[in-house]
C-alpha cells in the first residue's frame, strides 16, 4: 500500500498536477509584481519559471513529460499573441506616417539582431551549431524553434534562450530606453517588442497602452522578418 506522500507525489507529477504548478508560479510571479509595485526585475515569467524548474526537478518529472501536460498552456500561447491586436487597434491613428520608418527600423533591426548574434559566438569559440541556433533569437519561441529546426540548430536550446532575452529585455529594456532619453512611447514599444517579444509586450503594455501596443506590432513584424532573413544570410554568413 502507498503512503500519503507517495500518493501526493503521484498527483503533483500527473498532467493536472503539473499544470497546476505551472498556473500557481505564474500566479505566484504577479503577487511578487504587485507586492513589489512593478518592479522591473519582478517579472511573473521569470518567477514561474523558477518554481516549475524547481518543481519537476525536486519530481524528477523530464521536460518531454512537462511540455506535454501542459500543452494547455502552449495552446493559449496562440489566442493571447492575437489579442494583443486590440490594443493596437485602438492606437491605429498612431501609425499615420509611422508606418514606413517603423518597417525599416525592424528589417534593419533583425539584419543586426542575427549578424551580430552570429559573429559575436563565433568570435567567443561557438561552434556552427550553436551559432545557428543563436541566429533567430530575436523571434518569438514558436519561430525560434521552428527556423532553428530548418537552420539544422538546436530547437530546445533556441526556446531556453529566446524565453531568457525576453526576460532580460523585459527588466533592462525599459530602464536603458530612460538613459538613452527615448521618450517616444511608439518607439519604445517597437524596440521592446523587437528585443523581448511576447514578455517584453507584457511589461510594456502594462506600463502603457501605446507602448504594448506598439510592441505586440514589433513583436509579430521581427517574427515575420527573422523567418525571412535568417535563410538568406544564412548563405552569407555560414
Amino acid at each position: 500500500m502507498s503512503s500519503p506522500l507517495d500518493a501526493a507525489l503521484e498527483v503533483a507529477r500527473s498532467p493536472l498536477g503539473l499544470l497546476g504548478v505551472t498556473l500557481v508560479g505564474y500566479q505566484l510571479g504577479r503577487w511578487v509584481q504587485e507586492r513589489t509595485d512593478g518592479h522591473a526585475a519582478a517579472q511573473p515569467v521569470l518567477v514561474a519559471v523558477a518554481v516549475v524548474g524547481a518543481a519537476i526537478t525536486l519530481l524528477d518529472v523530464d521536460y518531454p513529460s512537462y511540455r506535454s501536460a501542459t500543452e494547455l498552456v502552449a495552446f493559449w500561447l496562440g489566442p493571447a499573441t492575437v489579442a494583443l491586436a486590440i490594443p493596437l487597434h485602438r492606437q491605429a491613428d498612431r501609425l499615420k506616417g509611422f508606418a514606413v520608418p517603423m518597417l525599416v527600423a525592424v528589417t534593419v533591426g533583425a539584419v543586426v539582431s542575427i549578424v551580430s548574434a552570429v559573429l559575436l559566438a563565433r568570435a567567443l569559440g561557438a561552434d556552427e551549431e550553436l551559432e545557428r541556433t543563436l541566429a533567430p533569437k530575436a523571434a518569438t519561441t514558436p519561430v525560434a524553434i521552428a527556423v532553428t529546426e530548418s537552420l539544422g540548430g538546436i530547437p530546445p536550446l533556441a526556446a531556453v534562450l529566446v524565453i531568457l532575452i525576453g526576460i532580460v529585455g523585459a527588466v533592462i529594456g525599459p530602464s536603458t530606453l530612460n538613459l538613452l532619453r527615448v521618450r517616444d512611447r511608439r518607439a519604445r514599444g517597437l524596440a521592446i517588442g523587437a528585443v523581448s517579444h511576447g514578455v517584453g509586450a507584457s511589461r510594456m503594455l502594462r506600463e502603457d497602452e501605446t507602448e504594448g501596443a506598439f510592441a505586440g506590432l514589433s513583436m509579430g513584424l521581427t517574427a515575420l522578418a527573422i523567418s525571412l532573413l535568417v535563410p538568406v544570410l544564412a548563405l552569407v554568413l555560414f
